[in-house]
């Protein structure tokens, strides 16, 4: 059974409908809360009335400052960003919302007086919604090695951190995305429990502390997702020609990417010069620097009456709490079930606490890794083994912070497995460990949330590639990078049997990785599989049960869609890592939602059947949400 996937980025530029520079998760998030929510595109329609009355009736103005809480979600200490980075992100914002960044001077004559200043400011919390102290800053550990745009990171419950009152604050999540997406953002009229922005956390910055996703790193992504926030669409419609609901912006023939030279004509009907130069654009950071006044009328919008984001306007989520108790110092700092990875930490309630603070480090590193908690006690997961850890924890009282208390420590056993991984940690590909090619090596998937990435090279003389997982004790599937982000083959049998991917390639040498996971969180902690990977001149022929990879095939990507053209009748296959129930769903070439099927699909069943034979002849197109992404394929219907 031949199974190939492809990350977010390389699928949409085999589709022709975005650059594999930057990627906006904002559309597939809507797309998933379309197909989740019956009531979500009414809500939207009523917020789109309200807007239009109000561009119409030239209502009031308010100049609004939204408190923001930063919820830094992290599964590396790189992730882990710094108060530095978030300070200079919110003066960015600031900047730009505020028409006070200093290359606003770059715009052309041409639109010089269409620019904006939005009147929207943005400060760190001050207080939380219960009227305690807070830095605005909250940073909380994950297992999880990346996330998607199906809201993960915005529930404790899923790894992530729970959001704070959407109607009362602007929840912003940095953590680390997959699909080489740089964030997304819930427009007006989603559930309050995931409303907010999330961020990539190496584009997080500002033009004077960049981040270090260049040439996205200085902070025009938040700019741009809080955009959407804002209700503001892309300027290209998010189709040829479309229209971004905004009169004073020009018509784009579609997205922008790094930095186009001016001027850039569209190939619309009638023509006219693109303003590339604007924040709701896809160009590189440094290129864009503008709203416009429609798009300023569109976003003032939410705090006029009426609006769905006016509780901000009441917020004093900005305010340092006043009054309350002393805030005391937590005593009798205590450590149980201490195990190799993990540990709970209690300490006795304080008087006056809302929650505390806890930090914790190895004895022998320099910076603490903190989190918040409600409770007087927590569970740490994803220590190392037979390592001592030190502790501490203050209040945090409405009246303020106290001080921390005196350290405690603790000491996780010994690895208690019977099988020794030298290899971790290797959960991602910027922490692969390189292999030697003819080599079987040993490692385990630990935990439900362990993956393993191992890389090697091929050579121009020695181009072809095996890679086998054998010895298996437990459901695990294999899959074959070339590079970080394109999907070259996967092997995904049932059950222990072994399982084996064949690339026969003509291309260049190239840097490979070999990615081991389990179907549906399958572990076992005590017991290694082998993995071997092979190079060679000549073909690898392929053997029964062996999965080989035609290169003319891989951009059929993850989602097989056939046949294509259609007369009527189409087939769709997909095979997440674990069973999946989605709805599938047909978009015709406006964009609008024609068809929708509720499908399961499974290692057992990948392929289910859907008929079109309502729709006339054209283009459509076909979307599914694979566990991760949002995944699209053009299809065209010929009866």
């Amino acid at each position: 059974m031949r199974k190939i996937y492809l990350s977010l980025a390389a699928l949409l530029v085999g589709m022709g409908l975005a650059s594999a520079q930057r990627v906006c998760g904002t559309m597939e998030h809507h797309d998933m809360l379309l197909s989740q929510d019956a009531s979500y595109s009414q809500r939207m329609e009523q917020i789109e009335e309200h807007t239009r009355n109000f561009i119409t009736n030239g209502n009031e103005r308010v100049v609004v400052t939204i408190p923001v809480v930063f919820h830094v979600v992290y599964n590396t200490a790189a992730q882990n960003i710094s108060d530095a980075l978030l300070n200079a992100q919110l003066a960015q914002l600031n900047q730009d919302f505020r028409k006070l960044n200093s290359d606003i001077s770059l715009t052309p004559s041409l639109f010089s007086g269409l620019t904006a200043d939005m009147e929207i400011n943005f400060c760190l919390a001050q207080q939380t919604p219960t009227g305690a102290a807070t830095t605005g800053i909250i940073r909380k550990s994950t297992t999880t090695t990346a996330f998607s745009t199906n809201d993960a990171m915005k529930k404790s419950s899923t790894g992530g951190d729970d959001a704070w009152d959407a109607t009362k604050y602007l929840n912003l999540w940095v953590c680390n995305m997959s699909g080489g997406i740089l964030g997304y953002a819930q427009f007006p009229g989603g559930a309050v429990a995931t409303d907010g922005v999330v961020l990539q956390y190496n584009a997080v910055g500002s033009r004077t502390t960049p981040g270090s996703a260049s040439p996205y790193n200085l902070g025009r992504t938040a700019t741009h997702e809080v955009g959407h926030w804002l209700n503001l669409r892309h300027i290209w419609g998010d189709a040829n020609c479309g229209s971004d609901l905004v009169n004073d912006t020009p018509t784009h023939t579609t997205s922008n990417y790094g930095c186009p030279a001016y001027p850039k004509t569209n190939t619309c009907s009638g023509g006219g010069t693109e303003m590339t130069m604007n924040y709701m654009d896809y160009t590189d950071d440094a290129c864009m620097y503008m709203f416009s006044a429609g798009q300023k009328t569109r976003a003032q919008a939410l705090f006029a009456t009426g609006g769905s984001r006016i509780g901000l306007t009441t917020s004093n989520g900005c305010s340092a709490p006043t009054g309350g108790t002393t805030c005391n110092v937590p005593a009798a700092l205590a450590s149980s079930s201490v195990t190799a990875s993990t540990a709970s930490l209690s300490w006795g309630a304080a008087t006056g606490a809302v929650t505390y603070s806890l930090q914790y480090k190895t004895s022998t590193a320099t910076t603490w890794t903190t989190v918040s908690t409600s409770s007087a006690s927590y569970s740490l997961t994803g220590l190392t083994a037979s390592t001592t850890y030190n502790f501490q924890v203050a209040s945090v009282c409405s009246a303020g912070t106290s001080a921390y208390s005196a350290a405690g420590s603790f000491t996780t056993s010994a690895t208690a497995t019977t099988c020794s991984d030298t290899w971790e940690a290797n959960n991602t590909t910027g922490t692969a460990k390189t292999i030697t090619v003819a080599t079987n090596i040993q490692a385990t998937i630990g935990t439900s949330t362990d993956k393993d990435y191992f890389k090697f090279l091929n050579t121009s003389t020695k181009k072809n590639i095996k890679v086998t997982l054998t010895n298996l004790v437990a459901d695990y599937d294999l899959k074959l990078y070339k590079g970080t982000t394109t999907l070259v083959g996967t092997s995904a049998n049932g059950g222990t049997t072994s399982e084996s991917v064949i690339y026969n390639t003509t291309t260049t040498a190239a840097t490979y990785y070999a990615y081991v996971y389990g179907y549906g969180g399958a572990f076992n902690a005590s017991s290694c599989y082998t993995l071997r990977a092979e190079i060679s001149g000549t073909s690898f022929v392929r053997l029964s049960g062996e999965t080989e990879v035609d290169e003319s095939s891989v951009l059929e990507g993850a989602l097989s869609i056939y046949p294509n053209p259609s007369n009527g009748t189409l087939n769709i296959r997909l095979q997440p890592e674990a069973d999946l129930d989605q709805t599938v769903t047909v978009y015709n070439h406006l964009g609008q939602l024609v068809e929708s099927f509720e499908m399961s699909f499974t290692k057992e069943q990948p392929a289910v059947e859907i008929r079109l034979n309502d729709l006339t002849d054209g283009i459509y197109f076909v979307r599914v949400y694979d566990g991760n992404t949002v995944q699209t394929r053009k299809v065209m219907l010929r009866k």
